[in-house]
């Protein structure tokens, strides 16, 4: 295993130099007071443009000292050195030993990679126009009408997400459907409506093992074949690496991706086919090349001006040294309905981890919970706590810029209600009798896109991924494990075949009880 470069963030001259920051003045920073002085200054110093998105960080409890105490940590910690690495193909994920190089599925075919990368690139540029080609000859096709992706977790997540955050682009005349949940409530909701001869089935699973998404498959088959299929080769597709197991049940076409790119990375692979299908082979390889563009500020700019990594830092400086444990997220555009949910996998599966990537136990917070809801319905519902609960929680706006419909006044509406909740959060409201009362002073991130689009999607989530990425450099822990979802799937192999049976030998005392009350 390759070693881990730099040095945890607690253990450099810069983490106690923020913590004397932080009780000097860090922790009664008031933001009114910040932009009273200079707000013009204060506005410029801490936004930030990266392609495509545009981010304000100016309503955040920072100031030009905790800005440079924090690129300071960032550099004594060796953020550079791992980042670097990554980039390079070095199997900076330690516990299996693997490259991390989900940054090759959207790179140009001739961009200059590292020697030992240029096979991967091929492989992945092969792979990527035959699943294009494919895309297109079943968007031409007008018998399929409906598509399924069965996956769960990174396999549903990613592509649910884009194909509902891309609507505008969808080809007429296909539906999709997305089927993660092992309970068949989900699948039979969604077989309801659906006419086999009409209906392509994508079963997501690298291994070809996945619990959920077999059982689903199976069932989804044997519909299939109860209700008139006649061709499964045709109406079932694959993306896996097993692809001896997808023959056995009956499947030819087949789309394979590596070990080197992570569930919750895997979007921009294979397991983006239903995204591919949903926009076209060319809004796809839009998606790759707004990623792509993110990829390259983050790999280039310099660390002052990187957008990802002021993210990353903003984030230690909230959960280590404010005590935040969670941030909530509200995109104002409801076609972004699904981003909470895949950004609440893409950071909580990749940070929530309380020991380093040596295997010492951690002395400070990681991951905080990540939550939230599209506006204006958020603020109809938990946007009273963020503005009066005891709690402080920052709260990431994300507004879009150019409307994709026409109609009147609606999107001044939302933006205005965007802008409001920021100010309001932020200025407050006295009230002596104190049930009006609002303190203020309540940090928050306002990202702007000027359109919502495959380029500006892409480039918003490859943000994110190296925010995630930034953030766990720091606390020195492996972002690109999950042994965290491993321990229930193994009991509940025991547990199924006890509730045939009534077997409650060997459980404790809580799950025999509700064991024989489910039987």
């Amino acid at each position: 295993m390759s070693a881990r470069t730099g040095v945890r963030c607690d253990r450099t001259a810069a983490w106690k130099q923020l913590q004397a920051h932080y009780a000097e003045s860090g922790r009664a920073f008031d933001l009114r007071t910040a932009f009273e002085t200079d707000g013009d200054a204060r506005f410029a110093a801490f936004s930030e443009a990266a392609p495509h998105v545009f981010a304000d960080l100016s309503k955040n409890l920072i100031d030009a000292r905790t800005d440079a105490l924090l690129l300071a940590l960032a550099r004594e910690s060796g953020l550079e050195a791992h980042r670097d690495a990554m980039f390079a193909g070095q199997p900076i994920n330690r516990t299996e030993d693997r490259a991390v190089m989900h940054f090759l599925l959207r790179a140009p075919a001739d961009v200059p990679v590292a020697e030992h990368n240029k096979a991967a690139l091929a492989d992945v540029h092969t792979t990527l126009d035959a699943m294009l080609a494919y895309a297109e000859a079943v968007r031409g096709d007008h018998t399929i009408t409906d598509v399924v992706n069965i996956g769960i977790g990174g396999s549903d997540l990613g592509p649910q997400m884009a194909v509902l955050a891309l609507d505008e682009y969808v080809a007429p005349g296909k539906r999709f459907h997305f089927v993660s949940n092992v309970d068949g409530h989900e699948l039979a909701g969604v077989l309801k409506g659906l006419a086999p001869e009409h209906t392509l089935f994508l079963i997501a699973s690298k291994t070809f093992t996945t619990a959920e998404t077999m059982a689903n498959a199976q069932s989804a088959r044997r519909w299939f074949a109860q209700s008139g299929g006649l061709d499964v080769a045709r109406h079932f597709a694959a993306l896996t690496t097993n692809v001896e197991a997808a023959r056995a049940f009956g499947i030819e076409k087949t789309f394979g991706f590596w070990d080197w790119v992570g569930g919750r990375y895997s979007l921009w692979s294979a397991i983006g086919l239903p995204i591919a299908l949903a926009i076209g082979a060319d809004g796809f390889r839009a998606l790759l090349a707004g990623a792509h563009a993110m990829d390259e500020h983050f790999r280039t700019a310099p660390l002052a001006q990187n957008l990802p990594v002021r993210l990353g830092l903003l984030d230690v400086w909230y959960r280590n040294f404010h005590g935040f444990t969670s941030r909530s997220i509200a995109p104002y555009h409801s076609a972004l309905k699904r981003l909470p949910a895949y950004l609440q996998q893409l950071e909580m599966e990749s940070n929530g981890k309380q020991v380093d990537a040596s295997g010492q136990a951690l002395p400070f917070g990681t991951s905080p919970v990540l939550w939230g809801e599209p506006g204006t319905n958020g603020q109809h519902a938990y946007f009273q706590m963020l503005h009066q609960g005891t709690d402080v929680t920052p709260l990431e706006f994300v507004a879009v810029r150019d409307a994709a419909h026409e109609l009147e006044g609606h999107h001044p509406k939302l933006l205005a209600n965007a802008l409001a909740q920021a100010q309001a959060l932020m200025v407050g409201q006295a009230d002596a009798g104190g049930h009006r009362n609002f303190p203020g002073n309540r940090p928050s991130t306002f990202f702007v896109l000027e359109k919502l689009t495959p380029e500006s999607l892409g480039a918003f989530l490859a943000m994110y991924e190296h925010r995630v990425f930034t953030s766990g450099a720091l606390w020195g822990i492996n972002s690109f494990d999950q042994w965290g979802v491993e321990l229930g799937k193994v009991l509940a192999r025991d547990i199924e075949p006890r509730l045939a049976s009534g077997d409650t030998h060997g459980l404790d005392a809580s799950t025999a009880g509700l064991l024989t009350r489910l039987r």
